[in-house]
């Protein structure tokens, strides 16, 4: 099923300039599975992390926000290597 959203997702991950995204809007109308099916689409592999089921995954970004420190904790717990993401090359 494609979504609007879908192009907005795909201008974000084509910016040369882009920040980490972060999708809000009403419950239940298609985030999550737009995310996932833009990832699966895009990328060779997809981590999901829930914060409301995984509750945990909070106190691990309190104790520090950098990439150094957050992925392999990240690949620890969604069972896979997490690589950061590099910017496109123009």
């Amino acid at each position: 099923m494609y979504r609007k959203v879908m192009k907005f997702l795909e201008a974000w991950k084509d910016s040369r300039h882009r920040k980490p995204l972060i999708l809000q809007g009403a419950r239940q109308v298609g985030k999550t599975y737009s995310i996932l099916e833009f990832g699966r689409m895009h990328y060779e592999n997809v981590a999901y992390f829930n914060f409301e089921t995984n509750p945990k995954l909070s106190e691990t970004f309190e104790e520090s926000i950098s990439p150094d420190y957050l992925l392999p904790i990240l690949s620890h717990i969604a069972g896979q290597t997490i690589n950061a993401a590099l910017p496109p090359v123009y």
